[in-house]
């Protein structure tokens, strides 16, 4: 059975470790929670939460009543209740007294759950409900068409069957208010289903749809993140950030929520800075402020016209500010930090991430022809002075390099060149090397 709630929609198999629905690849898992009390030993008389959590495409969630004590473990898949009628298909998320403290969580009273489970889904559901989701990637494109025809200002971004392929959602986008009646009228008349448009803002678009942040993981809307809090630009410059739209801003087209993870511990770390330190004066100059580093707790001056960069801690400079205000100038700024430098490691930027190149292959062809080369050449030597004959002089061996009759590989003894010795007397086996003419043994 493959996963029925990742972005891309119900019924695919797992794109990473094909355990069928339960891995953490490809959003199978998506907002799953761990049911961390299901080992835990009930009282004897403990009577079991009869709501249970159930959740469909994308991060749609909802409670149900289990009145008929049906046993279900997380992962099955149940026919429910609708408000619109029919029966619609999901997954069980968590079932037992976690699902007391998730309705807390989420501010949902027992007595507003009026929905309940019907069954099991039996084979029959299943094969339907496949059916509607097989339907949702045509259904979506052609309303997307019939919207363009119409000249809607809306985008499109999702459509969800019911389980019983009876009603269709479709999630929109739009920066205001869209008149979509005639739309309604077309896209029932193709599509001979009941139709709910329902209007989503640029975050909840990118939940639903999934992808891959900037950090190189899947998005966090998508796998964890349920409550969309609001991100300023404030934040980014508490952590000292660069205001460059591009990077700050997600696939949502709004400000990445990961600012606000850190901002909490930035905020405690920016106690102990002091403020209205733009300026110390001094007697040498006023030094401006140029950097200043949280957590190590630092500050970094410089005086006009200089290169150099002063790293001050924050005792000094609230020392040199008290002076200032008292109308006292110091002859400098005093103290000086010296800064730990460790040395720097060099990465290897062709292979910075730790991919092999491109051309590895055309290297290791080339390294063994070179290798070959050389072992042919070295063999061709020792072969060649194992051929020399050997020429006894002044009781010394020493090899001739005498060339052989055919060189060349001229068979004619005709046109045969004529050997011409050397002329140097030291290498003459005939002669030694006072000239005179000595015995060949």
């Amino acid at each position: 059975m493959g996963c029925g709630s990742c972005s891309t929609g119900g019924g695919c198999s797992p794109a990473g470790c094909k355990s069928n629905g339960s891995c953490l690849t490809n959003g199978c898992s998506k907002l799953d929670v761990y049911d961390w009390l299901s080992n835990m030993d009930m009282p004897a008389n403990y009577k079991p939460f009869n709501i249970v959590e159930v959740k469909f495409k994308g991060s749609r969630k909802e409670f149900f009543l289990n009145n008929d004590n049906i046993y279900l473990e997380a992962g099955e898949l149940v026919a429910v209740e609708t408000t619109t009628g029919g029966y619609d298909v999901g997954h069980v998320s968590i079932t037992g007294e976690l699902v007391r403290m998730q309705m807390v969580k989420r501010r949902v009273r027992e007595t507003d759950v009026a929905k309940k489970i019907y069954r099991k889904a039996t084979p029959a559901d299943v094969d339907k409900w496949k059916a509607a989701k097989d339907l949702e990637w045509e259904t979506m494109h052609r309303s997307r068409k019939l919207a363009l025809e119409l000249k809607l200002s809306m985008k499109l971004s999702d459509v969800d069957y019911q389980g019983d392929k009876t009603k269709a959602t479709f999630y929109y986008t739009a920066e205001g208010r869209v008149d979509f009646r005639e739309l309604i009228k077309k896209m029932a008349e193709a599509f001979r289903i009941r139709i709910e448009m329902r209007q989503i803002g640029m975050r909840q678009e990118a939940s639903r749809l999934g992808g891959i942040g900037s950090c190189g993981r899947e998005l966090c809307c998508s796998t964890w993140l349920t409550d969309f809090k609001t991100v300023s630009t404030s934040a980014a410059r508490y952590q000292n950030l660069s205001l460059n739209t591009l990077k700050l801003a997600g696939q949502c087209g709004k400000l990445k929520c990961c600012l606000n993870y850190e901002l909490d511990t930035y905020m405690d770390a920016l106690k102990y800075i002091p403020d209205n330190v733009n300026v110390l004066k001094t007697e040498r100059g006023d030094a401006r402020l140029q950097k200043t580093d949280i957590f190590k707790k630092l500050m970094w001056f410089s005086y006009p016209m200089a290169e150099n960069w002063i790293p001050l801690p924050l005792t000094r400079v609230k020392e040199i500010q008290q002076m200032n205000r008292e109308g006292v100038l110091p002859p400098d700024l005093g103290e000086v930090v010296e800064i730990e430098t460790k040395p720097v490691k060099i990465l290897d930027y062709e292979n910075v991430v730790g991919q092999d190149s491109l051309t590895r292959l055309d290297e290791q062809s080339r390294r063994k022809k070179n290798k070959n080369r050389n072992k042919n050449h070295q063999q061709n030597r020792q072969g060649d002075s194992a051929q020399r004959p050997v020429v006894v002089t002044d009781g010394e061996q020493k090899p001739t390099t005498a060339r052989p009759q055919n060189a060349g590989g001229n068979n004619n003894p005709n046109q045969r060149k004529k050997f011409r010795p050397n002329r140097n007397n030291n290498n003459r086996p005939d002669q030694n090397r006072n000239g005179q003419q000595g015995k060949q043994e």
